[in-house]
């Protein structure tokens, strides 16, 4: 389980992303997205209807026991997280519509996030069970420095920037520090862990992907915005379900609920970062392509 430490030290570092996670929005570009929502309301369909259902199914075809079923659908229920912006940037996305979509999924997150819980966890044994009341006060919590986020933007853009630019940095070391400190004690635990466990925790991310890019394409989106749905949807905030997982379980409950999560922050860190280059080598062929397209009508003329 985690320390107690441990757990202060990820509040402390979830506060921090989620105050940069603000700062990279400003109330106009909220005005601006609802002018064509098209991209961000498929983001939200594969954010809270694809991946919570995609996890339920993977835990009752692998049939996980109660605590890895928790922590699995509580993976999938998770909104977006600064590491995908990360990620899509570096992939040649659009990182606008990245960063948008993770504030939006974040900002849905106080009702939905309980809303799927209920739905999906409903057939597991009381004891395992997260309140609701729990994962709303935590969230709402969360949902302040977003805001605050948001209006330091808005006051300062250089200050904004900052606190941007130290929210995804921290997304991305908040998964480093959680496997570094976490796996070297439970090593035991992981050498004992079945496969259908370890499948769920990758499986769940590379599911997100295929599943986001193919829904966003035969929704007649851009290549470019379907890759970039296509990350949204298969990273999710790890680190947010670990915090969820420390707050309402303790001892060895907490051990057990806690695997998957921070199995699925290992992984899709790996499996990200295969994906992306993958994405970025189709996006620089697709640019090469047009500019190569644009010169030859240059030519004609």
């Amino acid at each position: 389980m985690l320390t107690e430490l441990e757990t202060t030290l990820l509040g402390v570092m979830m506060i921090i992303i989620m105050l940069g996670m603000g700062s990279s929005l400003t109330f106009k570009d909220f005005a601006i997205a609802l002018r064509k929502p098209q991209a961000i309301l498929v983001g939200m369909l594969c954010q809270y209807g694809l991946m919570p259902l995609t996890a339920f199914l993977l835990a009752t075809s692998l049939g996980l026991p109660g605590p890895y079923v928790i922590g699995l659908v509580l993976m999938g229920c998770m909104p977006g997280g600064t590491t995908s912006n990360i990620f899509v940037y570096f992939s040649k996305g659009r990182l606008s519509l990245s960063i948008l979509m993770t504030v939006c999924s974040t900002l849905m997150a106080i009702v939905m996030v309980p809303v799927t819980m209920s739905l999906y966890g409903r057939g597991v044994e009381g004891e395992w069970q997260v309140p609701p009341d729990q994962i709303i006060t935590l969230l709402g919590v969360l949902l302040v420095p977003t805001l605050i986020g948001m209006v330091l933007r808005r006051k300062n853009a250089n200050v904004g920037a900052v606190m941007e630019l130290m929210g995804g940095v921290l997304g991305v070391f908040v998964i480093i520090f959680l496997i570094g400190s976490w796996v070297p004690r439970n090593w035991g635990l992981l050498m004992e862990t079945g496969f259908p466990v370890y499948f769920a925790s990758i499986g769940l991310g590379l599911i997100g992907f295929t599943l986001g890019y193919f829904l966003a394409r035969n929704l007649r989106l851009s290549t470019i915005r379907a890759r970039t749905i296509s990350m949204e949807t298969g990273i999710q905030n790890g680190p947010l379900a670990i915090l969820i997982v420390a707050m309402v379980f303790t001892g060895e409950q907490q051990q057990l609920v806690l695997l998957i999560p921070i199995l699925y922050s290992l992984f899709i860190v790996i499996t990200s970062t295969m994906v992306m280059f993958w994405y970025r080598r189709i996006t620089t062929r697709e640019q090469i392509a047009r500019d190569n397209a644009k010169i030859g009508s240059v030519r004609e003329k």
